[in-house]
């Protein structure tokens, strides 16, 4: 009895010890499934949080431009208007009138600060007006005596008790006594006048037609004496004396003469001493006039706008034979009857048009797109200004009102076409695909297309999978299903290791070492390519017509390890053999006479070296995932099928393969994502130049190289940086769509042969 008991209690207690391994097992079971549950779940959100926050950055490029209505001055002056516009920061406004007076106002609280009366004789009286460029406050007024005042406005800036101050003030670079431009004392009617780089030069057209120029050096101060000119004087054209348009660029080498019916003369002003006539041409459009002109920022591009209500965009194109002709590049409609006023926004491509019926439109040339057409007032304008920040705009009404409102537009140079399609760019020959965020120049025109970065992209996507998918699917295949499972315990970790190799290593050494080695054995590597498949077909065949009793010494699934030498004794002949070669087919030189002889450019740093770098680092991603997959077959299928009389390679075939598409699937497309994400190698080892070529010897540039080369030298919240989040957003479309195909087609094969 006492044994029945003693026994009862050792099984109650191990049924208890049991009960409570099971209970801490369960528990265990349940806290796993949960964390890998909120793993899952954290993945996901960081995901869509990255996402969200690309949308965050991105959306502010595609938001529409807004405008609000500021305050409003009343002129005492009843006289008509020359030029509204306003200091660099915006905050004091001018207004040029015909009489000779400029009077200057603050634009915050409306009030006028000052009026300053130009030394101009009582008795004489300005029949034409210029200004320089849009972000320079030179201007000239040409009078009824053959003479011309130039003038330029200045504002000292200054920190009393540490309160800003803007002290406005005229400067004449030519002296404060007008300028004498014709010597018969005829009336200047048309003008242009332009100061840059040490020279100052004015246009005019006197009464009687003859058009002609004077340029000055200017002096390190700004300006200089009457005495002290150092000038050349020159004619240009003798026309009909008729109302004309005189448009002389930045530079002061280029000059445009546009009469009323559109006849135009281009001029080559880059030695003075002897102009020369370029083109004359017609730049109306049938059954029309023009009724505005003026130069887009950069003094490259001319705006043309006539009474049909359409604005021309015009620059000198450069034609087959190198000559230049002025093209029309792009037609914009107006906001309504004959174009009366133009004016340019300060810095970049931007310009807004007035119509007849009071109603303006703002549009951006590069990217092709009105931004907004708008009726600011009944009254008639008179004239109208962009601040040069091109956020503030002005009017300058029939009445004498001057009337503010403020422009929300930090992002005109978005557009579908401007991102994705082909456009027209200032000083080129074509339509093109560029990206090219930046210039020395502050009238650089933005080239923001991204097609060259995500074709980049899907370049070096290409031929990073063409050679790697082969290489590590047969490798997995071979080492999964042929290979000796000794042999495949050390070459599958091997492979795995090669992962962990940081790309910038890769990239340092694909750049620096690998890149010069492929340009000076170029012909050898074509060979090695060539003759490794002829030497492992040769092997193999010679090894099975060896005797039985020689190959079953070797054990079976050992065979690759005699490969091993062939394969480095194959690559050592074809470099060494690689100079004679390019020496006697192609005088020594493969890549200068692909270049010369079959139109082929060669790169060093090309998207070859992007497919060997990359290729190594995505082979055992592949590998390792295919691998896997065809190891994991499940050996009563393999063996049945060897049952039933298959041979290994049809069971390979017919087995192996189906059964393991899905994990092999998988494996290809999580190397693609791979590549088309991969950084620091495509930067590092192509010349990281966004050209739009499959030439496997061209370099390029793709989207994650780009975004890691140019964020940090972007400015915060500008288009530029904006536009790189969105390419960022591009490069996560593209991951998320090929990982989605990807899953939807693993699926499909693993519900097609998951049966087998």
């Amino acid at each position: 009895m006492r044994n029945a008991d003693t026994s009862l209690s050792i099984l109650q207690s191990s049924n208890d010890k049991e009960d409570k391994r099971n209970s801490r097992r369960r528990l265990l079971d349940r806290l796993t499934r949960y964390g890998v549950a909120l793993g899952g779940v954290g993945v996901i959100t960081a995901v869509g949080l990255i996402f969200f926050y690309l949308l965050y950055v991105v959306y502010p490029l595609f938001s529409p431009a807004a405008i609000h209505e500021g305050g409003s001055i009343s002129s005492p002056l009843q006289d008509e208007p020359q030029w509204l516009a306003f200091e660099e920061q915006g905050k004091i406004g001018f207004v040029v009138y015909k009489q000779g007076v400029v009077e200057f106002f603050d634009i915050e609280s409306g009030s006028r600060t000052t009026s300053v009366k130009l030394p101009i004789e009582t008795d004489v009286a300005v029949t034409s007006f210029a200004k320089g460029e849009s972000s320079s406050n030179l201007f000239a007024l040409g009078l009824n005596d053959g003479t011309v005042l130039v003038a330029e406005l200045d504002f000292d800036i200054s920190y009393p008790e540490d309160k800003r101050t803007v002290s406005p003030s005229i400067l004449y670079p030519l002296g404060n006594s007008p300028v004498q431009l014709d010597e018969q004392g005829q009336a200047i009617m048309q003008l242009a006048v332009q100061k840059y780089d040490g020279l100052l030069t004015i246009v005019v057209q006197r009464q009687s037609g003859v058009i002609g120029f004077q340029s000055y050096e200017i002096e390190e101060d700004g300006f200089i004496q009457p005495d002290e000119y150092e000038m050349v004087e020159a004619e240009v054209a003798q026309l009909a004396p008729r109302a004309v348009s005189l448009l002389l660029n930045r530079a002061q080498d280029t000059l445009y003469i546009i009469e009323p019916n559109g006849r135009t003369y281009f001029y080559d002003l880059f030695d003075k001493e002897e102009p020369e006539l370029i083109e004359t041409l017609s730049i109306a459009s049938p059954n029309s006039t023009i009724t505005a002109t003026r130069f887009l920022v950069g003094g490259i591009s001319i705006l043309v706008g006539d009474s049909r209500g359409e604005v021309a965009q015009w620059f000198p194109v450069r034609d087959e034979h190198n000559r230049l002709k002025l093209t029309k590049i792009r037609t914009f409609k107006g906001p309504g009857g004959a174009i009366e006023k133009l004016e340019t926004e300060y810095g970049r491509k931007g310009f807004l048009a007035l119509g007849e019926d009071g109603k303006f439109a703002l549009y951006h040339s590069t990217a092709e797109r009105k931004i907004f057409e708008k009726q600011l007032t009944s009254s008639k304008i008179k004239s109208i200004t962009l601040s040069p920040h091109n956020d503030l705009l002005a009017l300058y009404t029939e009445g004498g009102e001057i009337k503010s409102w403020h422009i929300d537009n930090p992002h005109p140079e978005v557009s579908f076409k401007a991102l994705w399609g082909k456009i027209w760019y200032e000083s080129r020959s074509q339509p093109e695909f560029i990206w090219q965020s930046s210039s020395a120049s502050d009238d650089f025109e933005p080239k923001f297309s991204i097609t060259p970065l995500a074709f980049g992209t899907l370049k070096a996507t290409f031929y990073t999978l063409l050679t790697a998918i082969p290489l590590a699917i047969f490798g997995a295949i071979y080492t999964g299903y042929f290979m000796s499972p000794v042999l495949r315990g050390k070459v599958k970790p091997a492979i795995e290791l090669m992962e962990a190799l940081p790309t910038v290593i890769l990239g340092f050494l694909a750049g620096l070492w690998l890149a010069p080695i492929l340009e000076k054995n170029l012909i050898g590597s074509f060979a090695i390519l060539l003759m490794l498949p002829l030497v492992v077909i040769s092997a193999c065949y010679f090894w099975f017509k060896l005797p039985e009793s020689m190959r079953t010494k070797l054990p079976d699934g050992w065979e690759s390890l005699l490969m091993i030498p062939l394969i480095l004794i194959a690559g050592w002949l074809c470099i060494a053999l690689g100079p004679y070669l390019e020496l006697a087919w192609f005088n020594g030189n493969l890549p200068q006479h692909m270049e010369v002889n079959w139109g082929i450019s060669y790169d060093q740093r090309n998207a070859m070296v992007i497919g060997i770098a990359m290729g190594f680092a995505v082979i055992p991603t592949i590998f390792s995932i295919a691998e896997d997959a065809v190891s994991s077959v499940p050996k009563m299928l393999t063996e049945g099928s060897l049952a039933l009389g298959a041979t290994r390679w049809q069971t390979l075939v017919g087995v192996i393969i189906l059964t393991a598409a899905p994990g092999i699937f998988s494996a290809v497309m999580i190397g693609l994502g791979r590549a088309v994400g991969e950084t620091m190698i495509v930067l590092m080892a192509t010349g990281n130049t966004p050209i739009m070529d499959f030439n496997l010897f061209e370099g390029l540039r793709a989207l994650s190289a780009n975004i890691a080369v140019e964020v940090p030298e972007s400015e915060l919240n500008s288009t530029h940086y904006r536009i790189l989040f969105f390419t960022g957003l591009v490069l996560f479309a593209f991951t998320f769509f090929f990982n989605t195909v990807g899953e939807l087609v693993r699926q499909n094969l693993r519900k097609k042969y998951g049966s087998l």
